[in-house]
């Protein structure tokens, strides 16, 4: 994505974000040791090939397919996560060539509380914990959301990525980006900016402070995982999109991918089943904006 003309807009394009194939956690919460439960993930291989076999065969390809954080179930340190990371990774190695792989790290690939170590461990296996990139005149942002959830032991990577982010959000406007668009595993809200904080939302004061950032900033949207389930709500035109899993469903919803097509006016954004995206590909009202121009 470091080709100059990636900062232009071309028209409307789309990608997908998963999140949560989280390798261990279905054995784990069926036995109801999500501790040690996880010495099982043959369900979640099967899942996560069947998502890459599905946007495999989309047309016209998506410009990247993004992964929203808890890449595996096992936390740092812990028995299984190294066999769990490379089976997850022997898997999406078959993803078409020219469909980047973007990744997000959840609280399982960091840890609760992370580390400098944990962190490092992260980034020498998946790549940066925050970085940015450009796709067709939208600028998009990866951020590490575990250090807004507990950086009480990595408080200066936390200070790091708040003076990058600042450094960045103004570099995007100054450019004039079409939209600007932000990847996390922790939602800043799942359905109202105000609701009470819990384990799947971000602390109200840290959650203000990035809505308020994102907010000046003219952020578009921003695309999470970590509840297991669909969930999502707007704040001052900023859209929070919270994506169900790839892998265990802890709500009603099915395994499955968000697509997401950006046009000059708007992101429009449809969560399909992997059976769905199999069969149907994007679907007709996708496509058709798509084709405007």
């Amino acid at each position: 994505f470091l080709l100059d003309d990636e900062y232009q807009w071309k028209g409307p394009f789309y990608f997908i974000q998963g999140a949560d194939p989280q390798f261990g956690l279905m054995k784990a919460w069926a036995v109801g040791d999500t501790n040690n439960g996880d010495d099982e993930w043959g369900e979640e291989i099967k899942l996560a090939e069947q998502a890459v076999q599905a946007v495999n065969r989309l047309n016209p390809k998506p410009k990247f397919l993004v992964l929203c954080g808890d890449l595996v179930h096992g936390m740092p340190g812990t028995r299984w996560r190294t066999a769990q990371e490379r089976d997850l990774k022997d898997v999406l190695k078959s993803t078409a060539q020219d469909i980047p792989l973007v990744f997000v790290s959840g609280n399982h690939d960091v840890g609760n509380t992370p580390t400098r170590e944990t962190i490092g461990d992260y980034c020498s296996s998946w790549g940066d914990d925050y970085f940015s990139f450009w796709v067709g005149g939208v600028f998009f942002l990866v951020l590490n959301s575990q250090l807004y959830f507990d950086s009480s032991r990595c408080p200066e990577l936390k200070q790091a990525q708040d003076v990058w982010l600042d450094a960045q959000l103004a570099g995007a406007r100054q450019r004039g980006c079409k939209h600007i668009v932000v990847f996390q595993h922790i939602p800043l809200f799942l359905r109202e900016p105000d609701e009470d904080h819990d384990y799947f939302n971000l602390e109200k004061s840290v959650r203000q402070e990035l809505m308020d950032k994102f907010h000046r900033a003219g952020v578009s949207a921003v695309f999470s995982g970590h509840y297991h389930r669909n969930a999502g709500g707007t704040h001052r035109g900023l859209q929070m999109v919270v994506s169900s899993a790839l892998g265990c469903q802890l709500g009603q919803d099915t395994h499955g991918l968000r697509v997401v097509v950006v046009t000059a006016e708007e992101i429009v954004h449809r969560y399909h089943s992997l059976d769905e995206l199999s069969s149907q590909g994007l679907g007709k009202e996708l496509l058709a904006l798509l084709a405007q121009q």
